[in-house]
């Protein structure tokens, strides 16, 4: 079994060759305190020499993926890979399962449960293998235009990548109120009466239509939201947010208890514009693409950004999943 750990919906994948871009998802994972640069840089590369292997040995490869941005995301990345050896892989890749009408993923499956998937596996075809390496390319890309013509494409051999991606362009801030879909989620929670970060992150992605996101990061978001004098949320104590883990205390974070500022609110009701008052310094999923740095009340450069808007292996078998859960081995707490 090989977990794809990477987080691609949150940092920097730029059109790079494949070891430098290893090395710049390495010091990215690093900076936010996923441990250290070098040997993030040799997990990722010993992943890849993994599968890389495998179907050089003529292996039985099988991917288990399933329908949400995170996991669509890791599935282009492996397809692509694959593509250069001119291999295909088995697929295993779903978005509903018989008897469970609010499915959200793979990790809430039994191993029987698992065990009918088998039978599906198909190889990829060849159109799936180029689709995914022209829509890995277009993630790249330093500008997200042909991104947003993937969002709208019927793609019959990967039909999860449409919407996949049309949930990551809703990570640009909006035009109405500057908040990513993630942060407009999590401040819809608090306001609902989510108190504490972990209810909070359990009230949001049930807002989602394909829950995708690690815990960690939504507190990364949460804290981000939680910073400076026109904060949109803040402590029970009326403080600021401290550094979310695994830069900071994770349990203490996990205990704070959590309240929309009057700013906030007025946020949520397109009062207000979370890039004017707190300004903006990430990279937009998903190119080298567009680092949104911004002072607040700089939005020119944002609107037009905006504008533009996750039987059992035998014997000899290599079998890759996506990893639900935060880089490298933390996996989500709440699916």
């Amino acid at each position: 079994m090989l977990p794809w750990h990477d987080v691609l919906h949150e940092g920097p994948v730029p059109a790079l060759p494949r070891r430098k871009l290893l090395g710049t998802r390495g010091r990215f994972l690093a900076g936010c305190g996923w441990g250290d640069q070098q040997a993030l840089l040799s997990s990722l590369e010993r992943r890849n020499q993994q599968l890389l292997e495998a179907l050089r040995d003529n292996l039985q490869v099988v991917l288990w993926f399933e329908h949400d941005l995170y996991d669509q995301l890791q599935l282009l990345d492996v397809l692509a890979l694959a593509h250069t050896e001119e291999a295909a892989p088995e697929l295993i890749v779903i978005g509903a399962f018989p008897g469970k009408p609010s499915f959200a993923g793979l990790g809430e499956l039994s191993a029987s449960e698992l065990e009918t998937l088998w039978p599906s596996r198909r190889p990829a075809a060849p159109a799936a293998l180029q689709a995914a390496t022209s829509a890995w390319a277009a993630l790249r890309a330093p500008e997200p235009t042909t991104l947003t013509e993937w969002t709208t494409r019927d793609t019959a051999q990967l039909p999860f990548l449409a919407p996949a991606l049309r949930r990551l362009l809703e990570e640009l801030p909006a035009p109405a109120d500057g908040l990513s879909g993630t942060e407009r989620r999590a401040l819809q929670a608090v306001a609902a009466g989510a108190r504490t970060p972990p209810a909070a992150f359990v009230a949001a992605q049930r807002l989602e239509e394909a829950p995708f996101l690690g815990d960690t990061w939504f507190y990364r978001a949460l804290s981000a939201l939680g910073q400076g004098t026109t904060r949109l949320l803040e402590a029970d104590a009326g403080t600021p947010l401290p550094p979310p883990p695994p830069l900071g205390d994770g349990q203490r974070f996990a205990r704070l208890q959590l309240r929309l500022t009057a700013t906030g609110e007025q946020a949520l009701r397109g009062q207000a514009d979370r890039v004017e008052l707190l300004g903006i310094d990430r990279w937009h999923p998903h190119h080298t693409r567009q680092h949104l740095a911004m002072g607040p009340r700089r939005t020119k450069a944002r609107s037009t950004l905006s504008t533009l808007v996750e039987s059992r292996p035998s014997p000899g078998t290599a079998a890759i999943e996506g990893c639900d859960g935060d880089h490298p081995s933390l996996r989500e707490s709440i699916r």
